[in-house]
């Protein structure tokens, strides 16, 4: 019941902090935080131990499908060599750079557990840093390349871990083995991620209840997680793979009330599952520390700071290195095909101070196997997880809306443009529907007005260049109207002349319409199943 009580009550104190960090700009995982060291430093907190694999499964599945949903392979694609810079080549500078500075500190530790301390702390939470970025409109390329780098630097770090903890555990270690397995849980969970991912869309399209369409989300999150732990793939790129999958083939199949409230569902969910990791972190530290005695209080500072030193000089002199080098590559040969320009002067700094650490470095610190004989250091490495994840939250994430504003960074506009794009097809695709219909009606005449007034709004900036059989009611009108805006939303992001964050745009104003519509039509609109 205590615990239950502590949940509770900091589950409120979350809600309190993330209003409180939109105001002053500090991501609220920072403020999650300190709440967890101050759990920590309570006298007498309720002692708790979390199965190692059910930590990995529920605090990292439901975010990363989070994450993946809302991620562009469009714009991926064209920032595909400063997103695997940072998170293949990035993670294993890092987790090299710690392992040795971890043994410098304390010589006896083994390098399969100084390699899993690296991998644990390597991969950076990008969400931390997009949180404050997006409310101050940096370049656009700059939240691409860190949303690719936290979907994809997470896989990479958990294979060093598993190969690293199945080294400490076993003693045995067969490099001959490595390439193989990770051609076959990447490459595979790939495939399976596709295949799971269409067997979603195939059932929860025929669930029109929303409160069982969302669980389903849900059960089918997990599920894809414990399917690819069971035969062996890598979990994090089948969910990766699952959710790019689903998010590309259910756009415009889904109705608006599934669409908003799956959405509201799975922002709560985030939220309180930051929150449950800070609180079962900081339970785990109050245990810790008391079994930390006289000298060595020292070692653990030491090894933390040398931790902490390196992760954050690892990720500064890396970017700043490879920006250098792509900038001199432009220079001396121009552009790559197919890929964005340059970002702009001081972006490459920015990105070097984005290296927040959250969720996944805790939950695969708390994933540590915890049986007897127990993981050699685990609890070393839990607290210098745990001071990586506080120290970088709190330093970088108090100082990245200063930074921004002293680098004088703008948004360069290519989202609004594609916006003013969508906006205008889409609306120009709903005339169409409403002009080859027969209604003559004063309704009918003022939905006519409603989008010639949207059309007319998407084209000021952007001068650009369905049908319908039979006319009907009013109602039946706006329904193929909204049809047709989310068949010409599709193909523009088919075609690629959009991206994914300004087809979301528009997917919300569309699904606006939707329920501001007639009140004749339907809740859900059916598609036919392509």
């Amino acid at each position: 019941m205590i615990l239950f009580e502590l949940v509770i009550g900091l589950l409120f104190v979350g809600a309190l902090g993330t209003i409180w960090s939109d105001r002053v700009g500090i991501p609220y995982p920072a403020l999650l935080a300190l709440v967890g060291t101050l759990i920590a430093l309570v006298p007498g907190a309720p002692g708790v131990e979390l199965d190692p694999e059910l930590a990995l499964a529920l605090f990292v599945a439901p975010t990363l499908l989070d994450a993946a949903y809302d991620a562009s392979p469009r714009d991926l694609k064209k920032n595909l060599g400063p997103v695997l810079s940072l998170a293949v080549v990035m993670v294993v500078l890092t987790v090299m750079a710690v392992a040795v500075s971890a043994r410098i500190v304390v010589p006896e530790m083994g390098w399969a557990a100084a390699i899993a301390l690296g991998a644990i702390v390597a991969p950076p939470d990008a969400s931390a840093a997009t949180a404050v970025l997006r409310k101050l409109q940096p370049p656009h390329q700059l939240l691409v390349v860190l949303e690719g780098e936290s979907l994809f630097n997470d896989a990479s770090s958990l294979l060093i871990y598993r190969i690293a903890v199945g080294a400490a555990v076993t003693g045995a270690f067969s490099a001959w083995k490595v390439v193989p397995m990770l051609l076959l849980t990447c490459g595979g969970g790939v495939v399976v991620g596709w295949l799971l991912a269409r067997l979603q869309i195939y059932c929860v399209r025929r669930v029109h209840d929303v409160s069982i369409n969302v669980l389903l989300q849900f059960v089918g999150t997990f599920a894809v997680w414990m399917i690819a732990e069971r035969i062996g793939l890598s979990a994090i790129i089948t969910v990766v793979s699952f959710a790019m999958t689903v998010a590309q083939r259910m756009a415009g199949r889904m109705s608006a009330r599934h669409r908003i409230a799956s959405y509201a569902v799975w922002d709560v969910a985030v939220l309180v599952l930051n929150v449950l990791a800070f609180v079962m972190i900081g339970l785990q530290l109050r245990a810790i520390l008391s079994r930390v005695h006289g000298d060595e209080w020292r070692v653990y500072a030491l090894t933390a700071g040398a931790v902490c030193a390196a992760v954050i000089l690892v990720r500064v002199v890396w970017i700043l290195t490879y920006s250098a080098a792509a900038r001199w590559t432009v220079r001396r040969f121009g552009p790559r095909r197919g890929s964005d320009m340059v970002p702009p002067p001081g972006s490459d700094v920015l990105a070097s101070w984005c290296g927040m650490r959250g969720i996944v470095t805790l939950a695969t610190a708390l994933a540590l196997p915890n049986g007897s004989p127990s993981f050699p250091y685990r609890d070393l490495i839990i607290f210098s997880a745990f001071c990586v994840v506080l120290t970088t939250l709190v330093l970088q994430g108090s100082t990245l809306r200063p930074l921004m504003r002293g680098l004088e960074l703008r948004d360069n506009g290519i989202v609004e443009r594609e916006i003013d794009v969508a906006r205008a097809e889409t609306a120009r695709a709903a005339l169409r529907v409403i002009e080859t219909s027969e209604s003559s009606s004063h309704s009918a005449d003022m939905l006519r007005r409603e989008y010639e007034a949207r059309l007319h709004a998407g084209e000021a900036r952007v001068r650009l260049e369905s049908e319908s059989d039979e006319a009907g009611s009013v109602a039946a009108l706006q329904r193929r109207a909204v049809m047709a805006q989310r068949d010409a939303l599709t193909e523009l992001r088919a075609r690629r002349v959009i991206g994914d964050d300004a087809f979301h745009v528009l997917e919300e104003e569309i699904d606006l319409l939707e329920l501001t519509a007639d009140a004749r039509i339907r809740p859900t609109i059916e598609r036919p199943a392509s």
